[in-house]
């Protein structure tokens, strides 16, 4: 294998740390939401008590799932921002709101000290983190897509992706330590606060880090910036671009907020395995999305972007129930490792692709808009909600394989937006695209 020249190390360096510095955020954002899916229960009867266990559980995924609607609006508004003002600057930005919406849920009092005003403020809260994510993510997916050497924007682009899992990673590392260090009742009562203060703790570093991000060239070489009516305008006269772009990122969400934020939840509530080996199960989903992200991105890179993502979605539909049937039948441990890594690989090799194909087919001029919208929208619409709507699910059917459908759901939508989007040998972008 060629090694890399002298000249050459310190511009690898330099792309990895950039690479660093603009996904830090990515990993607040996702430590905090599998936090919050993870502890859901806890959650639940802190701040959302109601008269049964489930009822209290969809009151506090009803919530996660409220804050995500906050992403399109985030996604419109921070995103014209960044596409007006640039990009470094715009994820500082994005980075001191997911902050304050943290800390928030991080320091208030449960229901019996304040009442009703303690789910309104972790209300609040989620807001205002869903308003940050509607534009973080689509904001560094187009900075490291803006700074990828040629040929590679598939690979740049998944490490995006890659960061969330060194977030449920740690999270979940932690999670176990306490769930061994601590009584059930104890981390139930106020020991699920401990890492959410740790989040904050990181907080001041990851804006140290943020702050040393530089512009992208592609950025700085544009002659000219839209105004944010323009960038409103354009979003607008791009709509299918926008639509046909969630419709292609929904299995994205829904298989990640499924195998990780849902997973412990599912895992301890239905089929009755222990917590520790939930967040094992979680631990080791995070290890193998971190690996399939890039390997899907290279692929991506060498043999396009409509193979892969078909392929993917094709089998997420025709396998998503029976795994799910199979594991229900007669759960243990290993055949819940053994669903979830299948749900890993999927997720992970069609989110590197996707992400690459996302910021190639929306208009550059408004590239941070139209991508985070339509990301954004995937996540509020059918991501986040896929804790929610697996548990109603289960409930509403009897069926623990249930959740498959909403998985079967996002597989389909997925098929029909790749068809589209590269019918005929070349993508919407340069058949549908409308200019400024």
């Amino acid at each position: 294998m060629a090694q890399a020249s002298g000249s050459e190390i310190p511009q690898i360096k330099s792309r990895i740390g950039a690479i660093l510095r603009a996904t830090s955020g990515n990993f607040l954002e996702q430590f905090d939401f599998f936090l919050f899916g993870f502890y859901a229960s806890a959650i639940a009867k802190a701040f959302f008590p109601a008269q049964n266990e489930t009822a209290a559980l969809l009151n506090a995924f009803g919530v996660f799932w409220l804050g995500a609607l906050m992403r399109p609006v985030g996604a419109i508004v921070l995103g014209a921002y960044i596409d007006r003002i640039g990009r470094r600057q715009g994820l500082i930005v994005t980075l001191a709101i997911m902050a304050i919406g943290t800390v928030v849920i991080a320091f208030c009092p449960g229901y019996e000290t304040i009442g009703i005003a303690a789910p309104i403020i972790v209300l609040l809260g989620r807001l205002l983190q869903g308003f940050s994510a509607g534009v973080e993510l689509g904001g560094v997916s187009v900075y490291l897509a803006e700074i990828a050497t040629p040929g590679n924007r598939g690979f740049y682009t998944s490490f995006q992706s890659s960061s969330q899992q060194v977030a449920i990673f740690v999270a979940a590392i932690l999670g176990y330590v306490l769930s061994e260090v601590m009584p059930a009742e104890t981390v139930a009562a106020w020991g699920w606060r401990i890492p959410f203060f740790i989040g904050c703790l990181i907080i001041p570093f990851i804006f140290v880090l943020r702050r040393t991000l530089e512009e992208t060239p592609a950025f700085l070489a544009m002659k000219k910036h839209p105004t944010a009516s323009e960038v409103f305008a354009s979003a607008v006269a791009n709509w299918r671009i926008v639509v046909l772009g969630m419709m292609m990122a929904v299995l994205t969400t829904t298989t990640f907020y499924f195998v990780t934020v849902y997973t412990p939840t599912f895992g301890k509530t239905v089929l009755k395995l222990s917590t520790p080996d939930a967040l094992l199960v979680t631990l080791l989903v995070a290890v193998t999305n971190f690996i399939w992200n890039p390997v899907g991105g290279a692929l991506s890179d060498r043999i396009g972007r409509k193979p892969v993502l078909l392929a993917i979605a094709c089998l997420a539909l025709l396998t998503a129930y029976p795994a799910l049937h199979w594991l229900i039948a007669a759960p243990t441990f290993g055949k819940m490792l053994a669903v979830e890594m299948m749900f890993s690989f999927y997720f992970g090799v069609y989110s590197g692709t996707m992400l690459g194909a996302l910021v190639e087919v929306v208009p550059a001029h408004v590239r941070t808009t139209c991508f985070s919208l339509a990301f954004a929208l995937a996540a509020g619409l059918f991501g986040t909600f896929t804790p929610f709507a697996s548990t109603w699910l289960i409930g509403r059917t009897g069926d623990k394989a249930s959740p498959a459908y909403w998985l079967m759901c996002a597989a389909a939508l997925g098929i029909i937006a790749a068809l589209a989007i590269y019918r005929g040998g070349e993508t919407i972008a340069t058949r549908d695209a409308v200019p400024a």
